[in-house]
């Protein structure tokens, strides 16, 4: 006979896909006397917890929930349970229940249920709106919409890795973006820094990234790979539209990076405390010529190596007249050290909204990559 846990697992994997907390809600009363169960997701900017159901929103660090968001492990204070909302390093928030049940193996299956949840969210995300609509704080503009929807996800983990990636602002982005795929052997990355305003530099940057993902999957090296994008964007715009991008490939049982910087953001790396930047051979962006010659170059990362890769709109951002600037950007890099990458990430963009105070008026991608080393 199936336990409580199997039973909420084949609940939510069985529910309507905009019925997945109700169901759930309703096995956790029968089989845990769980009589509230609410689904927190943080939102676009990283910034609040937003309830699916009829709650307040959660925004205060020191909460509970954010302890469990940050930290991604079960929170219980008084009679309430925390746990993580995820799936493969995505974070998506955190699953309040109460009361929770005074037993540690009822809290491991509490757990491990969260987690079954997230899952969920992903597989039913394509066919409904609700989750999405409830993740936002406001709305988001036509061409920040188009951007997320581009995108792989903020945070992905493997034995060999850990890596993730933000958007600001986050609900008005236009061009800036990110992709990444891993087989298990290699990981790609891309980072695109767009240009142009609005809907047309989101089309810009959407025709790149399909591009990339076309060349990528049918097993092109990575100049092969900067060439067929540079193609597709010159054979639409002429060369009256480009943009900058930065290739990664890292294989996973050496350490070897090889990368095409076409124009490309800012890449950084801090190696036991000290950040450095990686010196790369800059070459056209795509789209600016016509059947550019890419070249790859490569370099060693070492374990315990974390890589930045940041666009302008994070160095250039300003407050008041003054530049957020290189300096202040490797001082705040230092200091990220004993951070996930996700946390990393979110610190930095919060340090650029507080030195603009409010939102960035430029678009700014960060995406950090830790190098675990290789792993069996």
């Amino acid at each position: 006979m199936s336990g409580p846990e199997d039973r909420a697992r084949r609940t939510i994997s069985e529910a309507p896909a905009d019925l997945l907390l109700d169901r759930l809600g309703a096995e956790l009363e029968r089989s845990y006397a769980i009589t509230r169960t609410e689904l927190y997701q943080v939102d676009y900017r990283l910034s609040v917890l937003l309830p699916l159901h009829d709650a307040e929103p959660i925004s205060g660090p020191g909460h509970p929930a954010w302890r469990c968001f940050d930290h991604q492990e079960p929170i219980v204070t008084e009679g309430t349970g925390w746990f993580p909302v995820g799936m493969r390093g995505e974070r998506r928030g955190v699953l309040r229940v109460s009361p929770v049940p005074d037993d540690p193996a009822a809290l491991r299956e509490l757990d491990a249920i969260a987690t079954a949840l997230g899952h969920e969210l992903s597989a039913v995300m394509a066919s409904t709106d609700v989750y999405l609509t409830a993740r936002r704080s406001r709305r988001l503009t036509l061409a920040a919409e188009m951007q997320w929807e581009l995108l792989p996800g903020r945070s992905r983990i493997r034995p060999s890795f850990s890596l993730a990636g933000q958007l600001e602002p986050a609900y008005a982005v236009r061009g800036d973006g990110f992709d990444w795929s891993d087989n298990g052997h290699r990981l790609w990355l891309s980072v695109i820094n767009g240009s142009g305003e609005g809907v047309a530099a989101s089309m810009l940057t959407s025709l790149a990234t399909h591009a990339l993902r076309n060349a990528r999957r049918a097993e092109l090296g990575l100049a092969d790979q900067a060439a067929l994008a540079d193609q597709a964007i010159y054979a639409l715009h002429r060369g009256g539209q480009h943009l900058s991008v930065l290739l990664l490939e890292l294989h996973l049982a050496s350490g070897t990076m090889t990368v095409v910087d076409a124009g490309s953001p800012r890449l950084v790396r801090l190696r036991d405390g000290e950040v450095s930047e990686q010196v790369l051979e800059k070459q056209f962006p795509l789209g600016m010529f016509e059947g550019t010659d890419y070249q790859e170059q490569q370099f060693q990362l070492r374990r315990g190596d974390r890589l930045f890769v940041v666009s302008d709109g994070v160095i250039d951002a300003t407050g008041g007249q003054i530049r957020y600037g290189e300096t202040a950007l490797d001082r705040f890099l230092r200091r990220t050290g004993p951070m996930e990458p996700l946390d990393a990430v979110r610190s930095l963009i919060g340090d650029l909204r507080a030195f603009v105070a409010g939102d960035l008026v430029d678009d700014a991608v960060v995406v950090c990559l830790d190098w675990l080393g290789p792993q069996p």
